[in-house]
């Protein structure tokens, strides 16, 4: 059951991988990462289930915390240009 679970996860990899690579916008492609990286989320996760490696768990939940994170700078970064520092700098110089 869990073999089938991981085999259906890597071909929806495969096709946010393609949604990545193909995209129409920026938008399209960061979205297509952001589903891939939970998508790698899952796959850890029925990996450790079926090793019986419960630490697994953990190193899901760093990762999901890291691509969320990740997937925030980036829009950030398409929308405004920068991440915010040279407003910092223009501030303080003022």
């Amino acid at each position: 059951m869990f073999a089938a679970a991981t085999a259906g996860i890597l071909v929806s990899m495969t096709l946010a991988l393609v949604r990545a690579l193909l995209g129409p916008t920026v938008y399209d492609r960061v979205m297509a990462v952001n589903v891939l990286g939970t998508k790698t989320v899952l796959l850890i996760a029925v990996l450790g289930f079926l090793t019986e490696r419960p630490e697994f768990l953990d190193l899901a939940l760093v990762y999901a915390l890291i691509n969320f994170i990740g997937t925030i700078a980036v829009l950030k970064f398409f929308e405004f240009g920068d991440l915010g520092l040279t407003r910092r700098v223009e501030r303080s110089a003022d």
